[in-house]
């Protein structure tokens, strides 16, 4: 009796930016963030799967937005127990201008990852589009 292959796992899959469909290579072409005008080339398909990668609404601009949002709540978190907010001082300032700074180091990271999101939403694990031409 074979074994049956081990399903890799979706976090680190999704965090290491693995093609959504069999998990095994990278989606981008570059590995580095840098040059940023190059850090969003993805491959046109997986090499092992053979999934293709690229769409025209292929932008996950509308998820970067989203995750930009979320990190400007989740910087509350943090921000507001440590030197708290208030309307009488210039805390409030403070805050948007530590957030925003936090955003802009993590654009690069964050339009990877709501590129990667949008794969993996829209495909599904296993779901191989390879074309096979038999003779």
């Amino acid at each position: 009796m074979e074994k049956a292959a081990k399903k890799p796992a979706l976090l680190p899959a999704l965090f290491g930016m693995k093609c959504p469909s069999c998990r095994k290579t990278t989606v981008f072409l570059n590995k580095s963030y840098f040059p940023l005008d190059k850090c969003l080339a993805l491959k046109d398909e997986c090499e092992v799967c053979g999934q293709k990668m690229k769409s025209e609404s292929n932008n996950g601009g509308g998820i970067n937005y989203a995750l930009t949002m979320m990190l400007f709540f989740l910087n509350l978190l943090w921000y507001w127990p440590l030197f708290g907010l208030s309307y009488k001082d210039n805390s409030v300032y403070y805050y948007l201008i530590s957030s925003t700074v936090i955003v802009v180091l993590l654009q690069p990271w964050l339009m990877r990852l709501s590129r990667m999101l949008y794969l993996y939403m829209y495909v599904a694990f296993g779901n191989s589009r390879r074309v096979v031409i038999e003779d």
